[in-house]
């Protein structure tokens, strides 16, 4: 297979394949963490916000990002044509998604004495697999 073969699988050529699907959610995600991170971060750092209020301000800032990539490139197939229904179905599971977030990062941070940082990192693995798997099969999986 040549290399613009597999740049053209990996990247381009739309997907229903899980796996392509959950290496293409991967970088979304990794785009989304950024936001997500680096919000948290200045909020908690520069703004003083308690840990837990700035968690949840960076993670639906990181929803948002997430949202629009996935639908624009990882996802391709919709159940619904109605994209403010699809987003708020987007969002439900997202929401689902902060409140393991938050209690990850409350249990990692608060009770076992972990840096928030690295407790977000811990939550930010777990709830990924999350939010694939359930958007991947709830919400995107057209049959």
């Amino acid at each position: 297979m040549k290399i613009r073969q597999i740049i053209d699988t990996l990247f381009i050529k739309p997907t229903t394949n899980t796996l392509l699907q959950l290496f293409r959610y991967g970088f979304v995600g990794g785009i989304a963490f950024v936001a997500d991170y680096g919000t948290l971060f200045c909020l908690t750092e520069f703004l003083h916000l308690h840990h837990l209020w700035s968690a949840a301000i960076a993670f639906i800032i990181g929803l948002v990002v997430n949202y629009l990539l996935s639908t624009s490139w990882v996802f391709r197939k919709h159940t619904t044509q109605n994209h403010w229904l699809e987003f708020l179905v987007f969002a439900i599971i997202g929401v689902i998604g902060l409140g393991l977030n938050e209690l990850i990062i409350y249990i990692a941070t608060d009770l076992c004495k972990l840096h928030y940082m690295l407790s977000k990192l811990i939550s930010t693995g777990i709830v990924f697999f999350w939010n694939f798997f359930a958007r991947k099969f709830i919400l995107f999986n057209k049959k």
